[in-house]
C-alpha cells in the first residue's frame, strides 16, 4: 500500500464503517471456525476494524494497523460504542511498529490487493505472529484462466485505480510457504456477499464515481455470458449485474521452529 491508497481510503473511512461488505461475512465466520481460541489479534490494513473487533469477546488483546488516520478514527469509534478495548498504530503493512512474536493471530482481510510490496507485508505478518500462532488473509481472489483474470483486474481498476492486484490460491500458497507458514487451510470462490452485491452499491462503497460506473457497466455487458457466469457474476431481475465480491481465505501456522 502506498501514500495514495492511503489518501483515498482516509476519505471512505465513514463509508467502510457501515459497509455490509466489510461488516461480517460467511468468509470471516468461517475463518472463526477454523481457528482455536485466540488471546491476541492484529488486524493489519484493518479499515474501519470489524475484523479485528468480531474477536472482542475472545481476545483479551486487539490491535488495528492501518496507515488512514480517518479509518483508526472509525475502528476507535467502533470500539467505543460496543465497549471494547482497542489498541490502533498508524503503518503501512509493509512496515509495522510493533514487536516480533505478539500475537497469537495475524489477519489481514479484504486489503493485500492494495499492498505495493505484497512479499514484505506477508514478512511483517509473520514476524508479527508467535511461534504456532497463525496468519490469515481474506482478499479477492484472481482467477487462474488470464482472459478471466484480466477482466477482472480491468473491472477491479475502475472501480478503485489504486488496486494492484488480486492473486490465486496457487500464488497464496507459494507466498505462503515461502514467508514460514504452514498452510491449514485455503478455500477459494468465497462470497462476502452471499446474494451478490449490485455494481451501483459496490460503486458507492468504494466512491468510485458515476464514469466508472457506467464504463463497468459497459464492460460486463459487452463480454460472453460464461466469462461472466465463470466469475459468477449474475443478472437481477432488472437486469443490471451483481457482484459476488470474490474471495479466497487462507490460513497459515508460524512454523515453532521459524526464523522469520
Amino acid at each position: 500500500m502506498n501514500s495514495s491508497s492511503s489518501q483515498r481510503f482516509d476519505a471512505l473511512a465513514v463509508n467502510y464503517a457501515v459497509s455490509e461488505v466489510h461488516t461480517s461475512s460467511p468468509t470471516l465466520a468461517r475463518l472463526h471456525a477454523l481457528l482455536p481460541r485466540v488471546e491476541s489479534v492484529c488486524d493489519v490494513a484493518s479499515g474501519a476494524g470489524h475484523t479485528g473487533l468480531g474477536f472482542a469477546r475472545i481476545a483479551s488483546r486487539i490491535v488495528a494497523v492501518d496507515p488512514a488516520p480517518s479509518m483508526l478514527a472509525q475502528v476507535r469509534q467502533l470500539a467505543a460504542e460496543r465497549a471494547v478495548a482497542v489498541e490502533t498504530v498508524e503503518a503501512f503493512a509493509e512496515s509495522i511498529p510493533l514487536a516480533s512474536a505478539s500475537f497469537d493471530l495475524v489477519v489481514c482481510r479484504l486489503a493485500a490487493h492494495h499492498f505495493s510490496d505484497l512479499p514484505k507485508a506477508m514478512s511483517e505478518m509473520t514476524r508479527l505472529a508467535k511461534p504456532g500462532g497463525y496468519v490469515a488473509v481474506i482478499d479477492m481472489e484472481g482467477d487462474e484462466n488470464p482472459a478471466l483474470d484480466a477482466l477482472n483486474h480491468e473491472i477491479e481498476l475502475l472501480h478503485d485505480p489504486t488496486h494492484v492486484r488480486s492473486y490465486t490460491a496457487k500464488h497464496w500458497r507459494e507466498l505462503f510457504a515461502a514467508s514460514g507458514l504452514e498452510v491449514e487451510a485455503c478455500e477459494n470462490r468465497c462470497w462476502e456477499i452471499p446474494d451478490g452485491l449490485t455494481v451501483e452499491r459496490w460503486c458507492e462503497l468504494g466512491g468510485s464515481g458515476t464514469e466508472a460506473l457506467q464504463a463497468i457497466h459497459a464492460r460486463l455487458a459487452a463480454v460472453p455470458p460464461e466469462w461472466l457466469s465463470e466469475l459468477e457474476i449474475t443478472l437481477d431481475a432488472n437486469g443490471g449485474f451483481r457482484i459476488p465480491v470474490r474471495t479466497l481465505l487462507i490460513l497459515g501456522r508460524k512454523l515453532s521452529d521459524s526464523r522469520i
